[in-house]
């Protein structure tokens, strides 16, 4: 798949914002490990009972779902914007012995093949909000018919209010913005919030209740 992504990417490969890169390589250079390094309890709910085949993982930060959907037989193809995280990806790949492809790219420019993606896993994505709707679009367009969508995000992030802290919510995609673009060609199979089946350690960890949206793209 990597084959379609881009006709002319620059020079070191990125394709998107050079600030949103250089924002979350920041992040992940402060912490020798910034996530727990096991795949988020939601996926693995959720792709109970799932046949394996082309997954998206979207955001895959250092790579413990794209690891773990690779040994569970799912040919994987990784998103993210981070440069220091896909390194540690890939190298974790490597040592398990597993490929999986690497995308180092936003969502909304790294060209992939429109309706490819049997599962199209994004699991809490900081994906930037714009008045185009492009990356909730983006998700959407590319999961196969019969395939499924599955966004996980963290419940009462959306609703903080910007001063809390440097965070404004209004900034970014939320599971009910994509399921507000859902239209006949969907099932929405799961839109509810649950309590978070929370890997130990790494960032995020005090999150307690997940917003979970699964749905299926029927044609």
């Amino acid at each position: 798949m990597t084959d379609n992504i881009a006709a002319v990417p620059p020079a070191d490969g990125y394709l998107g914002d050079p600030a949103v890169r250089a924002e979350w390589d920041n992040r992940y250079a402060d912490r020798h490990q910034l996530w727990s390094g096991r795949p988020n309890g939601a996926l693995v709910a959720e792709l109970a009972g799932l046949t394996p085949g082309r997954v998206l993982d979207v955001g895959c930060g250092e790579g413990a779902d794209a690891v773990w959907l690779a040994r569970g037989g799912w040919d994987v193809t990784a998103v993210e914007v981070s440069g220091v995280a896909l390194e540690r990806a890939a190298g974790h790949a490597r040592d398990a012995g597993l490929t999986v492809r690497w995308v180092h790219a936003t969502l909304t420019e790294a060209a992939l093949p429109p309706a490819s993606f049997d599962l199209v896993s994004a699991q809490y994505p900081a994906l930037l909000r714009t008045p185009d709707a492009a990356a909730e679009r983006a998700l959407l367009a590319a999961v196969a018919p019969g395939g499924t969508l599955l966004l996980v995000h963290h419940a009462g992030m959306d609703t903080q209010h910007s001063h809390d802290s440097d965070f404004d919510p209004a900034d970014y995609v939320w599971p009910s913005m994509v399921a507000d673009l859902l239209d006949e060609d969907w099932e929405i199979q799961v839109d509810e919030q649950r309590p978070r089946v929370a890997p130990d350690g790494g960032a995020g960890a005090h999150h307690t209740d997940d917003l979970v949206l699964r749905a299926r793209r029927l044609r």
